[in-house]
C-alpha cells in the first residue's frame, strides 16, 4: 500500500475522518435530521475541547444535548 492511500483529506470535529472531497460532498448530500443532530453534537463537543465555552455555557449545552438525544431516542 502506498503512502497516498493512507492520507486523509481532512477531519471534522476531531472524530470524523474525511477520505476525499467527494467524501465530504457525500456527507453533505446524505444529511438527514438524525445526521444533522449528530454533526451538531460533535461540533459542540469539539468546540468544548478547544475551550470555546465558559463553564456555565458548557453546562447549558450539555443539558441541551442530553435533552435532544433523549427526545430522539423516545421518538423512534
Amino acid at each position: 500500500m502506498g503512502e497516498q492511500e493512507n492520507e486523509l483529506f481532512g477531519n471534522l470535529f476531531g472524530t470524523i475522518n474525511l477520505l476525499s472531497e467527494e467524501h465530504l460532498d457525500a456527507i453533505l448530500m446524505s444529511m438527514n435530521k438524525d445526521l444533522a443532530l449528530y454533526y451538531l453534537v460533535e461540533s459542540v463537543k469539539a468546540a468544548h475541547k478547544r475551550s470555546a465555552f465558559t463553564i456555565g455555557e458548557s453546562e447549558v449545552i450539555s443539558k441541551a444535548i442530553r435533552t435532544l438525544s433523549k427526545k430522539e431516542e423516545t421518538a423512534e
